[in-house]
């Protein structure tokens, strides 16, 4: 069996998430996602955030066809634990980390980059709808 992983917020799931997931589930047979713990999005993106919390985020991601397992992480120490206990072929990163350090990349066999799409962006998406009103 061959194992991938990919790890994220996934606040608002978008296209462009949806892509990343299918493109990364498209290179094995099992696909883990580990997302950020509420806190840990707070802590990274501003007390306005996240939109939806980690329990709905779980439940969105796990209720794709492309995702087998989510797991949530509160810590880097908790996403090198996960990614060291479940050793994945491929962990499948944005464009956007390419000759950047990436965290638990000692534990994988293999990194893949899948190319971002710029038109894809949580922030973007509540931006728009900010500007709706």
């Amino acid at each position: 069996m061959k194992k991938i992983f990919v790890n994220g917020t996934f606040d608002i799931v978008h296209t462009g998430h949806l892509l990343l997931l299918n493109y990364a589930k498209s290179l094995g047979d099992h696909l883990l996602v580990a997302i950020d713990s509420d806190s840990r999005v707070q802590r990274l993106k501003g007390q306005s955030r996240p939109i939806n919390n980690e329990s709905e985020r779980t439940s969105l991601l796990i209720n794709l066809r492309s995702v087998d397992r989510v797991r949530i992480f509160e810590t880097d120490e908790d996403l090198v634990n996960i990614i060291a206990t479940y050793q994945p072929d491929i962990m499948v990163k944005g464009s956007d980390y390419k000759n950047q350090p990436i965290i638990g990349a000692e534990h994988c066999k293999e990194i893949a980059f899948f190319e971002r799409i710029n038109e894809y962006s949580t922030t973007k998406k509540i931006q728009y709808i900010i500007d709706r009103r």
